[in-house]
């Protein structure tokens, strides 16, 4: 795992409505996503609401209802933990493809903090929690902000 290289940025979210779109499997680890996330929202100076989902795999259909009916930018949290089927490939890959599709459908952005992980404890040292390495909420939530703040440049 590695959090060397990530830029420190900070977005004025000002005017900006985001969603948050989390799962609710995993949930230590859910919640630590959540907490980062809504942590830069809220000191970015968004507007910004939390609503849960069964799991991964809903994301996207949540996402693309966010975003449709006038979220700026929506931050999709989720947790996979790989087992010993090959749901942890279908459940990754539909998660994955679908907030792409997603963003590519609405040409807003979707923060992608979907943790596909090998066991717990990558998520744990993923989750922003308390001796974590990174916190993956907060930098899929910073993401949705900076890339919004860039598609209003790009379009003028």
């Amino acid at each position: 795992m590695s959090g060397a290289g990530s830029p420190t940025i900070a977005v004025d979210g000002t005017g900006l409505n985001v969603v948050i779109i989390a799962g609710q499997w995993h949930d230590v680890i859910t919640d630590g996503l959540i907490a980062g996330a809504s942590r830069v929202l809220e000191n970015s100076g968004a507007t910004w609401s939390l609503f849960r989902v069964p799991g991964s795999f809903e994301l996207p259909v949540a996402s693309k209802v966010a975003l449709e009916n006038g979220a700026d930018a929506v931050v999709a949290l989720g947790v996979i933990i790989r087992g010993g089927t090959p749901h942890f490939e279908y459940v990754s890959a539909a998660a994955t493809d679908g907030l792409t599709r997603v963003a590519l459908d609405t040409g807003k952005p979707v923060g992608f903090g979907v943790l596909t992980l090998d066991d717990e404890q990558q998520g744990l040292d993923r989750a922003g929690l308390p001796g974590s390495k990174e916190d993956k909420g907060e930098e899929a939530a910073t993401a949705a902000l900076q890339l919004a703040r860039v598609l209003a440049e790009l379009r003028g």
